[in-house]
């Protein structure tokens, strides 16, 4: 059974989307597919079992989370 589902990511601006595409491109290698278009950012996800699709699921919004919190913390200073 093959497991899919995109995902879409919008962003206030370009460039906060550009520094969370480039900050998660390396660990998201082989793992799901992505592509950056101006202030969103799209990912692909597929696998073969529903837990591997979770995980990755998983990862990769929390992941996100940790990068959106790091580019709203560092903006204050």
């Amino acid at each position: 059974m093959k497991i899919k589902s995109n995902m879409e990511l919008k962003y206030k601006d370009a460039e906060s989307a550009e520094i969370v595409f480039k900050s998660l491109e390396v660990d998201n290698e082989g793992y799901l597919k992505s592509k950056l278009d101006s202030d969103k950012i799209e990912y692909e996800i597929e696998s073969d079992t529903l837990g591997t699709f979770l995980n990755t699921a998983d990862d990769l919004i929390a992941s996100e989370i940790l990068i959106e919190d790091l580019i709203k913390n560092t903006n204050k200073k």
